[in-house]
């Protein structure tokens, strides 16, 4: 038997964490409470990072489910990821949200200045998905459920 006894939340480091909280808010996640300053002994040690300083904040979808935590770090300064990694670049591939209505979500985003990263597809009689690049080149793949 394996030690895992639930999924928690998927960590994302950003260098603007108003922006990029503003992006999933407006997709329709939740903050859980105010940013909060994380620094001293716990984020040095299980960061690795000695000195460390980092800004969070916490999001949940309405319905529940595991959280997102969206990470700015203020000391060190942050190292530049990949902005237009594609589905098959190795790392984290992307990070999905079920919505009700694709079509306005996409068109949310895209007002906002985030674009598709191709187009939205059908999958059988299942799902309608397509992926949006939000904030600093996260993925965020979008799925609205048809049955």
């Amino acid at each position: 038997m394996g030690h895992i006894t639930a999924f928690d939340h998927v960590g994302i480091t950003v260098s603007d964490l108003d922006a990029a909280t503003a992006f999933f808010v407006r997709l329709g996640l939740e903050p859980l409470g105010e940013p909060a300053t994380i620094e001293g002994e716990f984020i040095d040690t299980v960061c690795g990072i000695p000195g460390a300083r980092s800004r969070i904040v916490m999001l949940k979808a309405p319905a529940g489910g595991a959280t997102i935590e969206l990470s700015s770090f203020e000391h060190p300064e942050h190292t530049p990821g990949s902005p237009d990694a594609m589905a098959n670049e190795l790392g984290l591939r992307s990070v999905a949200f079920q919505v009700d209505d694709i079509d306005a979500a996409v068109a949310s985003a895209a007002a906002d200045g985030y674009p598709l990263v191709g187009g939205i597809k059908q999958w059988q009689d299942e799902w309608r998905m397509a992926y949006v690049r939000g904030p600093e080149g996260i993925t965020v793949a979008l799925a609205e459920r048809l049955r």
